[in-house]
């Protein structure tokens, strides 16, 4: 692997810095299956409450005893790294498999995934955050849109995927070592549904209703480019000039695009081509969502 690149990805953004945490991450253990299971018990995914709300006997605790006035979804309040340990340790100070489940947060893939992505950074490895779909996480034929978390094995000299959601768990393979099979990355879900390798039903987006098909991997492929350019952004986030026509690109705009999607297949091999695009095309960097 290139310097270049692994300088690149040891960086952080607004997203993953952890400034004034860094130390307290430096210090959590650096074996990466206990990383990720300690994060586990931090966070609950929105879904696993909804689905098991008022069930006292869950991997999470009690669920009854989650507070009738808390968010949800509060990755709406802490979209970054920074402000998701702050608000934990802020609740319970030992940031521990013990942690009682009011005083859990309720966040969802992304942020379990820039979460162990900034921690990584903080120990000084390359990391970074992905955008995709995977087919594990219900198995009911559907690839739903998942963010994990890649980092860079000095030792093997690759890339390693790894999923630090709680609501992954009854897999087939290692769930610190995904086979690259089994995610479906952004640009994939793009150029596949374009050569007619997927239907619009397989690729779905957890909005309500469900985005289904190419409006669903018009998302992740941004998604994807923005974190491969360590921006992480959030899921309200989508380019401008695709919000205002309702992720409906043009003829000439799907062909830049096709364009942009196959570098995306090999992002090291083409790491400075896709920073050149980056540079210089503003429109897929100006967002628009929320207030924008």
């Amino acid at each position: 692997m290139q310097e270049n690149i692994i300088k690149f990805y040891r960086q952080t953004s607004c997203f993953t810095d952890l400034g004034y945490y860094r130390d307290f991450a430096v210090s959590l253990t650096d074996d990466i299956q206990n990383l990720c299971l300690l994060q586990r018990h931090q966070i609950i995914h929105p879904v696993a409450i909804m689905r098991q709300r008022g069930v006292k006997d869950t991997f999470h605790g009690d669920m009854t005893k989650i507070p009738a006035d808390r968010l949800l979804f509060e990755n709406e309040r802490y979209q970054t790294a920074v402000s998701i340990l702050a608000e934990l340790l802020r609740r319970e100070a030992v940031y521990s498999t013990e942690r009682k489940i009011e005083n859990k947060l309720h966040l969802c893939c992304r942020e379990q995934a820039i979460l162990l992505a900034a921690i990584l950074k903080a120990k000084g490895m390359a990391a970074r955050v992905r955008s995709g779909f995977a087919g594990y996480i219900s198995k009911d034929g559907v690839n739903h849109d998942h963010w994990i978390t890649e980092y860079y094995d000095q030792e093997q000299e690759r890339w390693v995927l790894t999923d630090a959601d709680c609501c992954c768990e009854d897999v087939d393979f290692n769930i610190y070592d995904i086979p690259r099979e089994r995610f479906i990355f952004g640009a994939q879900a793009y150029l596949g549904l374009r050569e007619k390798q997927y239907r619009e039903e397989e690729i779905s987006y957890a909005s309500v209703p469900p985005t289904l098909g190419m409006k669903a991997a018009l998302r992740a492929l941004f998604y994807d480019f923005h974190a491969l350019m360590n921006d992480e952004i959030f899921f309200w986030h989508v380019p401008a000039y695709l919000a205002r026509k309702d992720m409906e690109p043009s003829m000439e705009e799907y062909g830049e695009l096709d364009e942009l999607a196959k570098l995306m297949l090999n992002p090291d091999e083409n790491h400075e081509a896709l920073r050149e695009v980056w540079e210089r095309e503003d429109k897929y960097r100006i967002v628009a969502g929320g207030f924008n």
